[in-house]
């Protein structure tokens, strides 16, 4: 099966003519830019794309709002990272990248934790360690609480728990929707929180609205956006979390508040903060690989081979 090239080719002409007029800049373009080859199956009619790196215990990552797997795991070295130790199975959200972009929000909320369950089942995969970062980390919790029976753990790297009572979100998701399918610019969903959080980095606004002005389907974000509701959890529903799971999160990102949020309400809950970075500074982090690492590495399955 062969999934779309979403906006590959908006980016191949985007690499094109730097390269044209500045080798050394063109090289670190296509760097960013490239896709790893990679494969599709059909998740309830929606074609997904996905990649395989490695060998071992299995470990699926899930990606942020309006990137895609390479950007989000291959650039900074975390899917290389794992792979000496795991089998990584990186996604491309639906909406996102190369895989499907439906453009209704029936299609997004829970769906996106069940597209996990659904890839599993294409590569006969039992249980699986499940790592999102931002809109791949609620998406992990909620999957945590829908299919705790296919999962070894979580990880939930730039994300915490966003009561669904929370107001001011959710009023502004409505604003952030009708914009994406007017073709405009929108700044990261975090910023949308309330008053009282850390306001998103200049670098991660601008490039959230370069994402999603030029190298993403606006009609299907907006689609993803209005059915965010479908992913939020309860209070109560933390503390049924039956697996072991991860926070790590930037000490001024925005998302820090939910992750503090979670204290104490999730059975086995681990966290760690990476001092004096944001949302985006976070993913790249070494603090944030060597954790990841060690806890899958620590909550892995005895009976696994090489576990």
């Amino acid at each position: 099966m062969i999934c779309s090239e979403g906006n590959d080719a908006v980016l191949e002409v985007i690499a094109s003519v730097v390269v044209l007029g500045a080798a050394g800049i063109g090289a670190v373009v296509w760097r960013v830019l490239r896709r790893t080859p990679g494969q599709c199956f059909d998740s309830g009619g929606v074609d997904l794309y996905y990649t395989i790196a490695g060998q071992g215990e299995p470990v699926v990552l899930m990606h942020g709002f309006a990137v895609q797997s390479d950007l989000n795991w291959r650039l900074p070295g975390i899917i290389r990272s794992l792979a000496q130790d795991f089998t990584v199975v990186a996604l491309d959200l639906r909406g996102h990248g190369r895989s499907g972009k439906p453009h209704t929000s029936a299609r997004y909320g829970i769906e996106m934790a069940d597209d996990v369950v659904r890839l599993l089942d294409h590569l006969e995969i039992e249980r699986a360690h499940v790592v999102g970062y931002s809109l791949g980390g609620f998406i992990a919790l909620k999957l945590a609480t829908r299919h705790p029976e296919r999962l070894i753990s979580i990880s939930a790297l730039g994300a915490g728990w966003e009561s669904p009572e929370n107001s001011a979100f959710l009023e502004a998701l409505s604003g952030i929707a009708i914009a994406l399918e007017q073709g405009l610019a929108v700044p990261p969903l975090a910023g949308n929180l309330g008053p009282e959080r850390e306001k998103p980095g200049r670098l991660h606004t601008l490039w959230v609205k370069i994402m999603t002005r030029y190298l993403n389907d606006g009609e299907a974000l907006a689609a993803m956006v209005r059915g965010i509701a479908g992913i939020t959890l309860e209070r109560e529903e933390l503390g049924k979390i039956q697996v072991p799971v991860l926070s790590v999160v930037g000490s001024r990102d925005p998302l820090v508040v939910g992750v503090e949020a979670m204290k104490g309400l999730v059975p086995d809950h681990e966290i760690v903060t990476v001092e004096g970075a944001d949302h985006m500074q976070a993913v790249g982090s070494p603090l944030l690989i060597d954790s990841l690492r060690t806890f899958l590495l620590a909550r892995g399955e005895a009976e696994f081979p090489g576990g």
